[in-house]
C-alpha cells in the first residue's frame, strides 16, 4: 500500500527532535565555539609569554653580574641593587652586558679577552688577536648605526665594584672623565690596541694608578627591561627591551632604542637569589574576562 503523508505520531517525532537539536544543539555550537576562542586565546598567550621571557633571559645571560640593577621609572634617580629590590616598588630591571656577539665572532673571537701586560702602559692596552676594526663594524651594524667602538668600555672580571658608582647608573648623568670606575672607556687604537678615553671629551686618558689584570671583558651597551604605558583601567601596559645607551657616558635607558617585547602585560617581577635571577611575566587576554597566562625563567 502506497504512502502518501506522514502520520500525526511521526510529525509529533520530528517536532521532538528538532525541539531537542534546537535546546541543546545551539548550545553545543556556542560551547565548541567558547572551548575554540579558549584554546587559540591561551595557545597565543603561553607562546608570546614564552618568547617574551626567553628573550629577556638570553639578554640577561650575559650580563655582569653585579651591575644589575632595579629602578622606578616614575623617578629614575631612585635605584637599588638588585638583592635589596622588590619589584613591586621598582618596576625597571637594568644591567650591563659582555659583548658575546663580538666574542664568538663568526670564525675566531673578534676581542681576545686578553691584554698583553709586558707591551701595555697606562695609555695603551695591547690585546693580541683582537681585531679592532671587525670590532668597530659589528657594533655598528648592531647599533644600526648609532654606537661604535668609540662608544665602549671594558672591565675586569674580578675586580672591586660598587654598583652605585661604577657603572653609572646614577642620576642627574654622569660621565666618566677617570678611570676610577668598573668600566673603563675605550677606543680603537691599531688593529689589536685598546686607548684608554675620557667619556666626555674622547680624548686619550690615563690608566695610571689602576689594577689592570690579563684578562678583560669588553661592552657596548646596557639593556634595560620593564612595563611602560600602563592603563590603569585596564591593569596592564606593554613590556619593553631598551639598548644601545652608555651609563659611562652619561646616558640613561630612555635615550636607547626601544623594542616592544609584548602587549597587555599585567605583571613583570623579579627576584635575586644570590647571582641567580628569577624573572616572570604575566599576560592578560582581551578576548577572556579574568583570564592570563605567567611565565617564569631563572638565568644563571
Amino acid at each position: 500500500m502506497k504512502k502518501n503523508a506522514f502520520t500525526m505520531l511521526e510529525l509529533i517525532f520530528v517536532i521532538v527532535v528538532m525541539g531537542i537539536l534546537a535546546k541543546f544543539g545551539v548550545e553545543l555550537l556556542a560551547q565548541i565555539y567558547n572551548n575554540f576562542v579558549h584554546n587559540s586565546v591561551n595557545s597565543s598567550l603561553q607562546e608570546k609569554s614564552q618568547n617574551a621571557v626567553e628573550l629577556v633571559g638570553s639578554r640577561l645571560q650575559y650580563r655582569i653580574k653585579e651591575s644589575i640593577i632595579a629602578r622606578k621609572s616614575s623617578d629614575d634617580t631612585n635605584f637599588t641593587s638588585l638583592s635589596t629590590a622588590n619589584s613591586d616598588d621598582y618596576n625597571i630591571l637594568e644591567w650591563v652586558a659582555t659583548d658575546i656577539e663580538g666574542f664568538r665572532g663568526s670564525t675566531k673571537p673578534l676581542w681576545s679577552g686578553i691584554i698583553d701586560l709586558d707591551n701595555s702602559n697606562a695609555t695603551l692596552l695591547k690585546t693580541p688577536e683582537t681585531n679592532t676594526t671587525a670590532i668597530n663594524d659589528l657594533i655598528d651594524a648592531l647599533s644600526n648605526g648609532n654606537s661604535s667602538l668609540a662608544n665602549a668600555a671594558i672591565y675586569f672580571p674580578g675586580s672591586n665594584t660598587n654598583v652605585h658608582t661604577d657603572y653609572g647608573w646614577q642620576r642627574p648623568t654622569i660621565k666618566f672623565t677617570d678611570q676610577n670606575h668598573t668600566m673603563h672607556p675605550v677606543k680603537a687604537g691599531a688593529i689589536d690596541e685598546l686607548v684608554p678615553r675620557n667619556a666626555d671629551t674622547n680624548a686619550i686618558n690615563s690608566l695610571s694608578g689602576i689594577d689592570i689584570y690579563e684578562n678583560y671583558q669588553l661592552a657596548w651597551t646596557a639593556y634595560a627591561v620593564g612595563i611602560d604605558d600602563y592603563n590603569d583601567s585596564t591593569n596592564t601596559g606593554t613590556l619593553k627591551l631598551w639598548y644601545d645607551y652608555q651609563p659611562w657616558e652619561g646616558e640613561k635607558y630612555s635615550d636607547g632604542t626601544e623594542v616592544k617585547l609584548m602587549e597587555n602585560v599585567s605583571t613583570f617581577r623579579y627576584r635575586a637569589i644570590g647571582s641567580v635571577v628569577q624573572i616572570q611575566v604575566c599576560t592578560n587576554s582581551d578576548l577572556i574576562e579574568d583570564y592570563s597566562i605567567c611565565k617564569e625563567k631563572t638565568v644563571f
